[in-house]
């Protein structure tokens, strides 16, 4: 199975582009992982929210095949624990799919079609993080997981 990450824009931080790239250095070695970036939209002061959240979301859309397992970042999402987080991740790559999508929205969010798309959603805490440091949350949590699955002494519990 393949693991793959989408995002909207670049990571303005050098330091969090730093341990997103670590985090996915690591990921790779248990796992085919890849992060899109879908460039911001441009001239945003001329839309609502509710339109960007359409623009981008077309442009979410067009990168996913009809039998991706797509699973929204979302605050609403399920919440789980380290341990169970990784028990979700083996019963996912156990079952067949061929490329698992996390989604991680803009500012404002996802569009309506997008949430229609999904299959699952997660939260990954009830805090707000911005869409940017939400990626090294993401990727350290994916390496987590994997060095729970192989019982490597990463995870302390």
């Amino acid at each position: 199975m393949n693991i793959a990450l989408i995002v909207i824009g670049k990571t303005d931080s050098k330091e969090i582009s730093a341990l997103v790239d670590m985090y996915t250095k690591r990921i790779n070695f248990y796992n085919k992982f890849n992060i899109t970036y879908i460039p911001d939209l441009r001239n945003t002061k001329s839309l609502t929210e509710a339109q960007q959240k359409v623009a981008e979301g077309e442009a979410i859309l067009k990168l996913l095949d009809s039998s991706d397992r797509v699973v929204l970042l979302d605050e609403k999402g399920a919440e789980f624990r380290s341990v169970e987080y990784a028990d979700w991740l083996q019963k996912r790559m156990n079952s067949g799919v061929k490329r698992l999508v996390f989604i991680i929205g803009g500012p404002y969010g996802f569009s309506e079609a997008v949430y229609a798309r999904a299959d699952e959603k997660i939260s990954l805490s009830k805090m707000t993080f911005s869409h940017q440091i939400i990626r090294a949350i993401f990727t350290e949590q994916l390496y987590r997981a994997f060095t729970i699955i192989r019982n490597e002494p990463y995870h302390h519990e």
